[in-house]
């Protein structure tokens, strides 16, 4: 398969594109943020 054919979400805390990757193939539906920075920054800005 081709990275153009490849699914997409939007991450919501730094709101560009991200790409599956093989490491989310089990949990694709559940992945939210496109890299561990973006998760921390999002749990970080609802403590404060």
């Amino acid at each position: 398969m081709k990275k153009s054919e490849l699914p997409e979400k939007i991450c919501p805390v730094c709101e560009r594109p991200f790409s599956w990757r093989k490491k989310w193939e089990r949990n694709w539906e559940e992945v939210r943020y496109c890299s561990d920075a973006c998760r921390k920054r999002k749990k970080a800005g609802r403590s404060n």
